[in-house]
């Protein structure tokens, strides 16, 4: 694991074993740090992404979501969509965004970074889906396998951030703001 201190952000990048090294890591925390920016993260703050393959997403969205089969990248937000500023993208049917929020808030030691939550992106679908000509936001993007890992890293971060895509309007501005970022 290798932790980058980009801004007032500290990310921890662990690459599993026989994954793809599509990008530095210390651009792919620049990435990170960016879309943290952007979504008006709470700072100083920590981040973990974890780089996987198709087999551990496929185990994990199982567990996790009840789907099956992999999917590119799963968001695991410590903190609810309140902690976040208010965005067109936020899940408006989520009122705690499915936390039990505290009745009185932890207090950090002086100087401590809060942790937001964990990413973990397939490379191996992020290169499958360059390859076959179905990146981007719509799967009709072609681009290569670096700019499809750039957008899953941001769309992970969006997710930890209250972002969600599960209405046209959440979708629209999320999307939009995707764009933006890769731009």
């Amino acid at each position: 694991m290798s932790s980058h201190y980009v801004g007032p952000w500290r990310i921890d990048i662990e690459r599993r074993d026989d994954v793809a090294r599509l990008l530095p890591a210390v651009e792919l925390a620049r990435v990170a740090a960016f879309a943290l920016s952007a979504a008006g993260a709470p700072s100083p703050a920590s981040l973990g992404l974890i780089l996987s393959d198709d087999a551990e997403l496929a185990e994990l969205n199982a567990e996790h979501m009840g789907k099956t089969g992999a999917t590119d990248v799963l968001s695991f937000p410590l903190l609810p969509p309140e902690f976040y500023p208010d965005h067109e993208g936020k899940a408006a049917d989520l009122a705690t965004g499915g936390f039990a929020l505290p009745a009185e808030t932890f207090t950090l030691p002086p100087g401590a970074r809060e942790h937001l939550g964990d990413i973990i992106v397939s490379v191996e679908r992020a290169v499958d889906q360059a390859s076959a000509g179905r990146g981007g936001q719509t799967g009709a993007v072609a681009w290569d396998a670096r700019s499809e890992l750039r957008l899953l890293v941001t769309h992970g971060v969006l997710h930890v951030c209250g972002w969600d895509h599960a209405e046209p309007l959440e979708e629209a501005a999320m999307r939009a703001l995707e764009q933006r970022l890769l731009g």
